[in-house]
């Protein structure tokens, strides 16, 4: 393995570096410093790939690093997990468009950690073994929940990195030149490598330096900004309202009516606490103690990032916005309006210029790359476990399967997951993946918290509640998300929606909950009895710890 694991390293490499030098690439200029940062970062978590290769013996290891992360090494890489493209380029970019209102996503992806601090850190990290799917199937019938649950994990997963892969082939195509397909194919690779030979261990180191790297990088440029206006909040806010009117400082520049910020809020806050590969980390963690340490340090890190966010783009704002060497000039001619280069996206890139020149430019670029990278490989893991661990060895083979066999098959659902993001990556290029991000949450809000949730703190829930629930909660995300404005107007060109409303997150997590509720009290068979009954149990085991895989650590 490891003469495969050199030669594939080295493949990789060469291929980048042929493409750039061979001139197939866009016909525009290359940053060297981007390109040798890139060169350098991907090389340094390929060799700790290769360490982690050598440790990883076990499916334990293979899922949860053994259980030997540490509350803040947790904490740090769940930060990296979480602060995604999406969240440095998309969040800067609509701050930079919207002014105030941007926050609003910020605040939404924030809140959602409470939820995971108080209520399933630590009953999660008692009950379960590899997947959340462990939890929601903990007193009910194994079959049909952890299907339910591996399927609204796998489609979420499959959804967020189809956002990712169009993402980081349009990032990496503008910032290093290559061909959009070659810049796909590239993430797709070393998202395999990473996952398939150095599991959980080498993906939690890559997310731990991606997120020291980007949050190193924010503050830079944060600082840099302030540093302009004396450190006066005041003075930038003014200058920017100079350049855009005073309206960027008001609400309902990006959402306009009650019913959508509440749906987009609870899709943001309850899909934080759904999604499969956040859920995931709390099992990297010796125990329920740890686990709480590291929603903690997370909330810090990421709560700190949002802040460092808001001032990037209004930063965009004084130093990009109508500032001509940022500005398309094509563009700008058919508009009438001050567009810039890449789109609004790209923001926070041309502010690292204007901030610190090629070099820093180079550095935020192969930071944007590694926040790619870092992301697709936690959530290719948590779509092969949901695979290998829920479907294969406890659905298909009855928990009848020993460890490195269902190692070996998460390692086989690793390469078709790639080779599936890879293939939708570049099917997706000119399509609007707005709805396929608001999907991947509504689905996580809307199947997968609920069934969580409930089967944590809920005695009366049976196996028929959560699975018609789950199932119900999943099939009105994606009803409505397509009835809605997003697909059926913006997509589909039709004149009007048959769903007013973007985000359908308000409505499928409603009746996720309520048909989990009234199809969990109106069963009276045997097996639901049974299942109440199991709740003292449960509930004991989630709050005390006793019985829980490292409980012996306490």
């Amino acid at each position: 393995m490891n003469r495969a694991f050199i030669f594939l390293i080295i493949g990789t490499i060469a291929v980048f570096a042929s493409d750039v030098i061979s001139g197939e690439v866009q016909k525009q200029s290359l940053n060297l410093s981007a390109i040798v940062m890139f060169l350098l970062f991907v090389s340094g978590t390929l060799g700790i790939t290769y360490w982690a290769a050598k440790k990883t013996k076990s499916a334990k290891d293979f899922y949860t690093a053994g259980g030997g992360i540490t509350g803040f090494q947790n904490g740090m890489a769940i930060a990296g997990d979480y602060m995604s493209a999406a969240s440095f380029l998309g969040i800067s970019g609509l701050v930079y468009m919207k002014g105030y209102d941007g926050l609003i996503y910020s605040i939404g992806f924030l809140v959602g950690w409470p939820i995971i601090l108080f209520l399933i850190a630590e009953p999660l990290r008692n009950l379960g073994k590899y997947t959340f799917a462990d939890v929601a199937s903990y007193r009910l019938r194994q079959t049909p929940v952890r299907t339910l649950a591996a399927s609204g994990s796998i489609a979420t997963v499959v959804l967020y990195l189809i956002a990712q892969m169009v993402g980081s082939g349009k990032l990496i195509q503008l910032l290093f030149g290559l061909q959009y397909e070659m810049a796909v194919v590239l993430v797709g690779v070393l998202m395999i490598l990473y996952v398939v030979f150095g599991g959980m261990l080498a993906t939690t180191w890559v997310q731990i330096i991606k997120a020291f790297l980007l949050l190193s990088g924010a503050s830079f440029m944060a600082i840099a900004v302030m540093a302009h206006y004396d450190f006066s909040f005041g003075s930038l806010f003014a200058h920017a309202t100079e350049l855009k009117g005073i309206e960027i400082m008001s609400p309902g520049g990006l959402v306009s009516d009650p019913i959508s910020a509440i749906s987009l809020a609870v899709a943001l806050m309850f899909g934080t606490a759904g999604l499969p590969h956040i859920l995931m980390r709390f099992f990297t963690v010796s125990d329920a103690k740890e686990a709480r340490k590291s929603v903690f340090y997370a909330t810090g890190f990421i709560g700190y990032f949002y802040i460092l966010t808001f001032i990037i783009g209004f930063g965009a704002i004084v130093m990009v916005f109508q500032n001509p060497e940022y500005l398309d000039l094509a563009k700008q001619a058919i508009d009438g309006g001050s567009p810039i280069l890449g789109g609004s996206n790209m923001a926070a890139i041309h502010l690292s210029h204007a901030v610190g020149g090629d070099f820093f430019l180079g550095f935020i670029s192969a930071v944007a790359f590694a926040t790619i990278l870092a992301v697709v490989s936690g959530l290719t893991l948590a779509g092969a476990s949901a695979i290998s661990h829920d479907l294969y060895a406890s659905v298909l083979r009855k928990g009848r399967v020993d460890s490195m066999t269902e190692m070996k098959v998460s390692k086989i659902a690793t390469v078709v997951l790639g080779i599936v993001a890879i293939i939708m990556g570049i099917a997706f290029e000119n399509q609007n993946i707005a709805f396929v991000v608001g999907l991947a949450f509504a689905i996580a809000a809307s199947a997968n918290f609920p069934i969580l949730v409930l089967s944590m703190y809920w005695r009366k829930l049976t196996t028929r509640g959560a699975v018609i629930g789950g199932t119900m909660g999943l099939s009105s995300a994606v009803i409505l998300l397509i009835l809605s404005p997003v697909v059926w107007v913006s997509i589909l060109g039709n004149k009007t929606a048959i769903f007013p409303y973007e985000y359908p997150a308000l409505f499928s997590v409603t009746i996720a909950f309520i048909t989990t509720w009234f199809f969990s009290i109106t069963d009276n068979s045997q097996g639901a009895k049974d299942e109440q009954e199991a709740f003292e149990a449960q509930f004991i085991r989630s709050q005390t710890g006793i019985g829980a895989e490292g409980a012996s650590s306490h």
